[in-house]
């Protein structure tokens, strides 16, 4: 196969051969594809994978936007209280110690 473009079906098995622990120069040479085009693949294949996150996956995203609703109801009862212990603070007169004790 002397061409400048494979198809994706030639570059997946390519892929697989080599992920499976054979190798490169084996691939290239049974499959009748330039060495560096094997190499190439490989290490494109790699960089994908590495790029893949957890975080990118539609259950992280959705865990991730429950999580973040769930902290703006936290914030929301916090500042309910803030307010209505500021209201009692303000409403019960502040009593003096009489032992002068703080």
């Amino acid at each position: 196969m002397n061409r400048s473009s494979y198809p994706p079906e030639i570059r997946t098995k390519v892929l697989n051969l080599v992920e499976s622990g054979r190798k490169v120069s084996e691939v290239a040479r049974d499959l009748g594809i330039n060495q560096q085009t094997v190499y190439s693949w490989h290490r494109q294949a790699r960089r994908l994978r590495n790029r893949v996150s957890p975080v990118n996956t539609p259950e992280a995203k959705t865990e991730l936007g429950m999580a973040k609703r769930r902290i703006a109801q936290l914030e929301a009862e916090l500042d309910i209280y803030r307010f209505a212990f500021g209201a009692l603070h303000e409403a019960v007169p502040q009593r003096k110690n009489p032992a002068g004790r703080e």
